[in-house]
């Protein structure tokens, strides 16, 4: 398999989506991908367990991606050998009327990880400025003052947007949230193929919406709404990183790794020393127990 290099994953500067490949198999097969990914997966736990003990951190997980991209698949597949007590998953769908009575990004805040936990966000704040910049007049169920109709909505309104995302990540970062940003970047020839999927095998129907075909249309439009998301809010604090997400099995331990590899940079997150008075009597502890079995 080739060496994975993380930071060529990470945006360090403007990008065009256009272009970065949507394609990586990273030089392996996908009994040979599924593998490592079971090994880094496996690190991942381990890695959690001392988070939880450590109790510092909170690692907020954002992916968004175009329909079909993969989202809901990664999610399974990374995380499944941690303790699931560990991670909390949110999907988030068109606002509720309890969501909407309420600042975009309050039903956000309130998912955000314990410190010690994973928060993995299936599509996240950035639909914020991602479909509702694509259909602006979803704006107007916020009833933001000032902004009485779509006309309202104009290019200053999206940059203070943008700015408020930077803020609140600030923010989450300064006080112990670890973030990291996913694009999972999906060709449009392979959603096509994905849809088609769906249609052709009985058992995913059920994931078809004539929806899909509608936002489809609007492919152009999207990409450049990433685009410009992505180039305005990948702060060192708060990177975003660009997978390519034709090939899932790939993406998956793409993510994976970059995970774990700038996890373990946190040289600080370790179990907490025990008492000196307890350690001291350890010894004690177990023949304690030992005579219990006699």
């Amino acid at each position: 398999m080739d060496k994975l290099d993380i930071d060529s994953f990470k945006v360090k500067k403007p990008v065009q989506l256009d272009d970065v490949d949507t394609y990586n198999d990273l030089g392996a097969k996908n009994q040979m991908l599924r593998k490592y990914l079971k090994v880094v997966s496996n690190e991942l736990a381990k890695f959690q367990d001392k988070l939880y003990a450590h109790g510092k951190y909170g690692v907020l997980v954002c992916l968004q991606g175009m329909d079909t991209a993969g989202k809901d698949s990664l999610i399974r597949e990374v995380f499944k050998e941690l303790n699931a007590r560990g991670v909390e998953v949110h999907s988030f769908k068109v606002p509720t009327e309890l969501e909407l009575g309420h600042d975009y990004l309050w039903r956000h805040y309130i998912a955000l990880p314990e410190r010690g936990k994973f928060s993995v966000f299936n599509r996240t704040h950035y639909e914020n400025v991602l479909v509702t910049k694509v259909h602006p007049h979803y704006i107007m169920n916020e009833n933001i003052p000032g902004v009485d109709s779509v006309d309202d909505i104009d290019a200053a309104f999206w940059e203070r947007r943008y700015r408020q995302i930077n803020d609140f990540e600030r923010h989450l970062a300064e006080n112990g949230t670890l973030i990291f940003k996913f694009f999972l970047h999906l060709s449009k020839e392979e959603q096509r193929l994905r849809l088609l999927r769906r249609l052709r095998l009985r058992q995913k129907n059920w994931k078809f919406s004539p929806g899909d075909l509608k936002e489809r249309k609007l492919w152009d439009e999207y990409q450049a709404c990433y685009e410009e998301a992505i180039n305005k809010t990948s702060k060192p604090h708060a990177p975003w990183y660009i997978v390519p997400a034709d090939n899932k099995k790939a993406a998956r331990l793409i993510v994976a790794s970059i995970l774990l590899e700038s996890l373990k940079k946190h040289k600080d997150v370790k179990e907490p020393e025990l008492d000196e008075e307890i350690k001291a009597n350890l010894e004690i502890f177990k023949q304690q127990l030992e005579k219990e079995k006699e």
